[in-house]
């Protein structure tokens, strides 16, 4: 009985941050209220704050090996030409695709690129993986299993940015989602998916995006 309290316990507040993070997202990419890569990191922040509660070794890494590294840097690549290879395919499909896409690069705009690019690499890139793998599909797969686990994160993580209201970014997240949802399953560590997202990151908003 009380491992299903505690596990009930742990399922409500899950979906509590899983509310928060879609307040949150709703304002960052609809309401605007102020600079986007600052609203962003804050609330990646606090994410990582509200499941820090729920699980204190969430910063528990383990040993840093140098094939994670490698894995990290090479995934980010291979997820850069996918979404390369779609950016070119999408045109053919969707008459909306670059206005949905600029929509997205316009949030750079009147902010330093190089404040983008740090912010991107080494708090919103990391943040994003501690708390969607970290957090949300470890604790998913403690309660429901290794797969299924994945799959509700990956569901969750991409109906999060459905109230952007941009499909292009839904799919974005659902190709990601399953993506490093993926890579965190296979290598039981967050410590390849962080490095793939932080540098997939950087690539493709600041160094060589897409438009």
């Amino acid at each position: 009985m009380e491992v299903l309290i505690l596990s009930n316990k742990n399922y409500k507040y899950l979906t509590f941050t899983l509310f928060t993070a879609a307040i949150l997202w709703f304002l960052m990419f609809v309401i605007k209220p102020f600079n986007f890569w600052i609203e962003m990191s804050g609330s990646i922040l606090l994410l990582i704050l509200m499941a820090y509660f729920s699980n204190r070794n969430i910063f528990f890494f383990g040993k840093i090996k140098g094939r994670y590294i490698l894995i990290g840097v090479i995934s980010a690549i291979a997820l850069y030409g996918i979404f390369y290879t779609g950016n070119i395919i999408s045109g053919y499909l969707f008459s909306f695709k670059d206005a949905q896409i600029l929509s997205v690069y316009s949030n750079k705009s009147n902010t330093n690129l190089s404040l983008i690019g740090l912010l991107l690499f080494f708090i919103i890139g990391p943040g994003e993986e501690l708390y969607w793998r970290g957090f949300i599909q470890n604790t998913l797969g403690k309660q429901f299993g290794e797969n299924k686990g994945y799959l509700f994160s990956v569901l969750l993580y991409t109906a999060v940015h459905i109230v952007t209201g941009n499909f292009m970014l839904i799919i974005a997240a659902l190709v990601c989602g399953l993506f490093w949802g993926w890579l965190y399953k296979k290598e039981k560590s967050l410590i390849p998916v962080i490095i793939s997202h932080a540098i997939w990151d950087l690539t493709i908003f600041v160094l060589f995006p897409l438009m």
